[in-house]
């Protein structure tokens, strides 16, 4: 039995939480190194997108690029594990730091998103929402150029359109007030709805323990989790690769892609049939 098979065994009641690593093998590029360190200017941030007209022309151009495999994506074998441990009853609740819905689609129920969904956009002004593939379908209507330039995937929809003149970038704007329309996910800058956090925080201390999947808890939204359940006495294992900023509270870390770490799920004969 592994380490991580044994801290499972061992708590039956698991407060999840996962980060980018946890969505990497399905195709979507991460933020961090081994070491915590961005690997690409960081992400847009909210006062940003809200006071300058030409980022939001960059933020939705790449946006309207990435989308396309993005707004695609599969869940993939860790998504499938963690799909097996809520069906055995061995999860509190699971809290994701990632924008792309995969749990939900491997068929997770008790999912809280953290910082939102990116299929989703809404207006900053009136709330007005909108599926995301509708969004794109506008972006495409009013930037008939862009429809057939492609570029490297970057994280969370992203696209590396380098060397592009966004200044004639057509940004539609809410159809019921004018307002300025932005995905339902949290940028860096905009603090995560209180709700999500006490509700993600009620299950961590309820927990018998908490499972780290994918993420280097480098951001203060996950990282308070960890800490939190540190101070409870709650015990904290990471699967991840590279460093963590809660290394120090950690009661083990498995330094490996998630999917191999989560193998000996998959192979379970109960788990066997997720899909």
């Amino acid at each position: 039995m592994s380490p991580l098979q044994a801290f499972i065994e061992a708590h039956p009641r698991l407060f999840v939480l996962t980060g980018a690593g946890c969505s990497t093998a399905s195709g979507i590029p991460d933020y961090r190194d081994r070491d915590g360190q961005w690997k690409r200017t960081p992400p847009v941030t909210f006062a940003a997108f809200m006071q300058e007209a030409h980022t939001r022309q960059r933020y939705w151009a790449r946006s309207l690029v990435g989308w396309r495999r993005f707004g695609h994506t599969q869940p993939n074998a860790t998504h499938r594990a963690l799909v097996g441990l809520e069906r055995q009853g061995r999860i509190e609740l699971l809290v994701t730091q990632n924008v792309d819905g995969l749990h939900q689609r491997a068929g997770n129920t008790g999912v809280v998103d953290l910082h939102g969904r990116l299929d989703t956009v809404r207006c900053m002004a009136c709330d007005w929402r909108e599926s995301r593939h509708a969004f794109q379908h506008a972006l495409v209507e009013r930037n008939p150029a862009w429809r057939d330039l492609d570029a490297t995937d970057a994280p969370d929809g992203d696209a590396d359109l380098e060397h592009q003149d966004f200044a004639r970038f057509d940004v539609p704007s809410c159809p019921q007030c004018g307002g300025i329309v932005k995905p339902d996910v949290v940028f860096f800058g905009e603090n995560v709805p209180r709700q999500r956090v006490a509700a993600a925080m009620e299950a961590c201390l309820n927990a018998d323990a908490m499972l780290v999947v994918g993420s280097s808890l480098m951001v203060y939204s996950g990282y308070r989790f960890a800490h939190a359940a540190a101070q409870a006495g709650r015990p904290v294992a990471a699967v991840t690769l590279g460093r963590t900023r809660a290394d120090a509270l950690l009661a083990l870390k498995v330094d490996a892609p998630c999917e191999q770490a989560f193998g000996f799920l998959l192979e379970d004969a109960d788990l066997a049939s997720v899909t």
